[in-house]
């Protein structure tokens, strides 16, 4: 058993925290002093370096996804190791990490279990490690698990420049797939292009759009986080026993859905995943970061930063993320 590289009388007694005082809008939030947190048997205490910001986070705010409140978010994020708990053999102090399964990352400091955090390696810079977790674990589990995506296959995705969208994209284009994608204004769009997208098409009539570039034929899959607004166009988009991969609701959640529409359709298959069940083990971890880290390190993949925005202003990111005014990632920093 390893003895704590840092003791109790070191840890900082304090840390500054941005959290929701209770279910509502943007303007819950509060940012304000408390007792630092400890690292238990088993994690790591981490100084946040950057910290992402997700969709999800919006959902807990606001109460679609009930959390006890007062509520820190964040699960995402990077920074180095300044304490670890009993029991650690794998990481010590001095070591930048970075997860996309912490706790309270909307903080100076954050802790996360040991066997849910990865090394970062050198030439990937901290805002890089606290961008890339959970937009890059879900592109990957997207073309590799739950649909596994082969060369030549078309393939629909929605929000070409959020930050899932553009890694999604440039993933897909490896794999030698042909892209199409939407989204909601003309400077969108180039980003879209610039990450790689074959065809790139705003959200109205899209399936119509997507059918003429197939020869009616269809898509083999859509990658949808988008949700209510574009659900029954990503259904017509698609070919005879296609697959629709439904990962988010930045729109609104999709309402009750008759599945045996999906037999009318042509046979399709529906799955709803998320990205918890697709780390269910060190190997399936380690397996996804390696890909990506590689992939950051070569060049094949390049993140675009779309926003970093001081703790406290929280808020702002959150509107600004709901409002779709944003490209890329966005990031907090203390």
């Amino acid at each position: 058993m390893s003895e704590p590289t840092m003791f109790e009388e070191d840890f900082p007694d304090t840390a500054v925290v941005t959290r929701a005082r209770e279910a509502g809008g943007p303007e819950v939030f509060e940012t304000l002093e408390v007792p630092a947190p400890t690292p238990g048997r088993g994690q790591l205490l981490v100084k946040t370096a950057a910290a992402g910001v997700n969709f999800i986070e919006t959902y807990q705010r606001s109460g679609v996804y009930p959390v006890e409140y007062p509520f820190v978010p964040g699960s995402e994020g990077a920074g180095e190791i300044i304490a670890v708990g009993e029991g650690v053999e794998s990481f010590s102090t001095g070591q930048r990490v970075a997860s996309t399964e912490a706790i309270g990352t909307y903080s100076t400091h954050f802790v996360v279990d040991a066997a849910k955090a990865v090394a970062v390696p050198d030439g990937v810079s901290d805002e890089q490690a606290a961008a890339l977790p959970l937009q890059g674990v879900t592109a990957h589990y997207l073309i590799n698990s739950t649909y596994r995506v082969s060369p030549g296959e078309t393939v629909l995705t929605h929000a070409g420049a959020g930050g899932v969208g553009q890694i999604l994209t440039q993933l897909l284009k490896a794999r030698g797939a042909r892209v199409i994608t939407t989204t909601s204004t003309p400077e969108k769009a180039e980003v879209a292009e610039a990450a790689g997208a074959d065809y790139v098409l705003g959200y109205e009539g899209f399936a119509e759009k997507v059918r003429q570039i197939t020869n009616d034929e269809g898509v083999s899959v859509v990658y949808d986080g988008v949700g209510k607004d574009t659900f029954t166009g990503s259904l017509d988009s698609l070919a005879v026993r296609g697959t629709m991969v439904l990962f988010g609701g930045a729109s609104g959640q999709v309402p009750p859905y008759d599945l045996q529409d999906l037999n009318k359709r042509g046979g399709l298959y529906i799955t709803r995943p998320a990205v918890h069940w697709y780390l269910r083990n060190a190997e399936e971890r380690t397996w996804r970061f390696t890909e990506l880290f590689a992939a950051l390190t070569s060049g094949d993949l390049k993140l675009n930063i779309g926003g970093s925005y001081p703790l406290a202003e929280a808020g702002r990111a959150h509107q600004d993320l709901e409002g779709r005014k944003t490209t890329g990632k966005l990031l907090l920093k203390p």
